[in-house]
């Protein structure tokens, strides 16, 4: 019990760091929400002129906005856990604190932080659709929850190989470009031709991104989709993501 609170006070401590040294001051957390509002103004009037009627609803802004937050809850997520030990790597030399603490508190603001913005960004986008559906709070669930599984898994065995293998960190940037155009979240995977439609599919943030949209939209956004892939997915990348980061000690010096 002793070491369970240790543990709270550590992980606490830590979200109160990280909030500090992030956001510094009130114009770093408006600046979370201004970041990605913009970026969807900006898509939604480029993307809005060529093609006026969006795939899914009825105002180009919406239908992307649930394509960018849901894949938001990935990316956002495994991109900021990545860099947890290295940026906290001077107070693991303290006994009382485990390489897992900056970890967990990392997980839990970002974990508040994006719920919050997407809430907001979703909420004012959502009042552009003249007739909105109805909004299917399980399916919006299930998809964060399959997005934070898959990004934590993917980001614990990111901090172990991107102290081992330098390289590793470059190519998987690479790797991570690309991602946002083939996830889904310009259009529907599930309605590409032959054979593009297939090769989306094998993207498991795609998945994750249809969940989303079909919280909002309905049945038609999740033409494609395969619960048992995506959730095969996320239980492999965190069963993985948990034994590499167990069996390869990272952060403290030896």
């Amino acid at each position: 019990m002793n070491y369970f609170a240790a543990h709270c006070r550590v992980v606490t401590a830590f979200v109160i760091r990280e909030i500090a040294t992030r956001y510094k001051g009130p114009g770093g957390y408006l600046w979370a929400f201004i970041e990605p509002a913009s970026y969807i103004a900006m898509m939604s009037v480029i993307f809005g002129t060529l093609a006026r009627t969006p795939a899914l609803g009825e105002n180009f802004s919406f239908f992307f906005a649930t394509g960018y937050i849901g894949y938001s809850f990935y990316a956002g997520m495994v991109g900021y856990l990545s860099s947890a030990i290295r940026a906290n790597k001077s107070l693991l030399q303290y006994p009382v604190v485990g390489p897992i603490d900056p970890v967990i508190g990392r997980l839990m603001l970002q974990s508040i932080t994006s719920v919050f913005v997407a809430v907001v960004i979703l909420f004012l986008t959502r009042m552009s659709e003249k007739h909105p559906h109805d909004i299917q709070w399980g399916f919006l669930f299930m998809s964060v929850c399959l997005a934070w599984t898959l990004a934590l898994g993917v980001a614990m065995a990111n901090i172990v190989l991107y102290e081992k293998y330098p390289l590793y960190e470059k190519l998987f940037d690479i790797a991570m470009k690309p991602l946002f155009l083939l996830s889904g979240v310009f259009y529907l995977p599930g309605e590409m031709p032959h054979p593009i439609r297939e090769v989306l599919l094998y993207n498991p943030i795609a998945h994750i991104v249809m969940i989303f949209r079909t919280g909002f939209f309905g049945a038609r956004a999740s033409n494609g989709l395969d619960l048992a892939y995506i959730c095969e997915w996320a239980t492999i990348g965190l069963m993985l993501g948990i034994m590499i980061f167990s069996l390869f000690p990272v952060g403290r010096t030896r």
